[in-house]
């Protein structure tokens, strides 16, 4: 919990001052009724309840709540955001076939994508990067799910890992504006998913990419598909079978959301995927807000006052 006027708390350095009070007040009640040598008033002074304190301690705080109100306290909560732009960037070298994510580990992400388009509200905007030798947009941010399934299908592996280009790509979707309906433009907020199971091999560095992404206050996601002793075969020209070890570049990742942010996801099969992708999905689709308590506290101190009022006149019939 916040404040949004925190220095009127010093405020409720009054409490202890007026508790002390209260007290020496009690004491000199005390040292008056001993002047007296009637025994039935003494007597009724010593066994006097506890509960008469009551009223003052409702009333003291009261005072305390009341204080807090003016503070204009508030909660941060999670709340439905209806639009926002998602831009996976995918990993689609050669790697990605290999199998020790089972079917393989493009099967995977594709599906496991799938699952990120259809949880998250239907006006988010979704769009898809590949990147194998080179990075391409094959699809610009749309609602149009159809469309995004459509890419997911025919995504092919090609070649080495140009992941900064990919980044890149990913962070130019992500700070598109689109048009706001009165003949301007919007940006909404945006994220990147990026996806990858290997060291990147060529173009721009991606952690430069990363740089600007968190210049640009937009948070990268990453996931690492794959384990480290993942293989590719390969058969050569003169008909031999090649093994060659094809483990996620973890480190990289792991900086890369870290600088921007996001967060670090190791996804070692399908089954981890799908659940990383899922609950990614749950994480774009709510908002923190502040959500300001003011009424809540201001509400507690009148009630607290009008009790300690209340149980004054019923015990007495009279105010404290």
């Amino acid at each position: 919990m916040g404040f949004r006027e925190p220095l009127v708390l010093i405020g409720l350095g009054l409490v202890p001052l007026a508790v002390l009070a209260y007290v020496a007040a009690q004491q000199r009640r005390r040292r008056y009724a001993v002047r007296y040598t009637n025994v039935d008033i003494l007597a009724s002074v010593a066994k006097a309840s506890p509960l008469r304190h009551l009223p003052a301690l409702l009333a003291l705080l009261a005072f305390a709540a009341l204080l807090v109100a003016l503070a204009r306290p508030e909660r941060t909560v999670a709340a439905k955001r209806e639009e926002a732009t998602v831009i996976m960037v995918t990993d689609t070298s050669g790697s990605m076939l290999a199998k020790d994510v089972l079917p393989d580990r493009l099967t995977a992400a594709r599906e496991a994508a799938t699952t990120l388009a259809k949880q998250v509200p239907e006006d988010f905007r979704i769009g898809l990067i590949k990147f194998g030798s080179h990075a391409e947009q094959v699809v610009e941010p749309t609602t149009d799910r159809g469309r995004l399934q459509l890419a997911l299908n025919t995504l092919k592996v090609a070649g080495g890992t140009a992941m900064g280009d990919g980044l890149k790509l990913g962070l130019q979707a992500a700070q598109t504006p689109i048009p706001d309906g009165l003949g301007g433009t919007r940006k909404l907020p945006s994220a990147i998913v990026l996806l990858s199971d290997g060291a990147s091999t060529r173009g721009d560095d991606p952690i430069d990419i990363a740089q600007q992404a968190k210049k640009a206050k937009i948070r990268v996601y990453t996931v690492a598909l794959g384990t480290p002793d993942g293989t590719l075969e390969s058969t050569r020209p003169d008909g031999t079978t090649r093994t060659e070890k094809v483990p996620p570049d973890t480190l990289t990742l792991q900086e890369i959301a870290r600088d921007t942010g996001g967060r670090y996801f190791n996804a070692p099969d399908a089954d981890q995927l799908e659940a990383v992708y899922s609950g990614l999905a749950t994480r774009f689709a709510t908002v923190q807000e502040k959500q300001e308590m003011t009424a809540t506290f201001a509400g507690g101190g009148l009630v607290l006052l009008l009790g300690g009022l209340a149980f004054s006149l019923l015990r007495g019939g009279r105010l404290p």
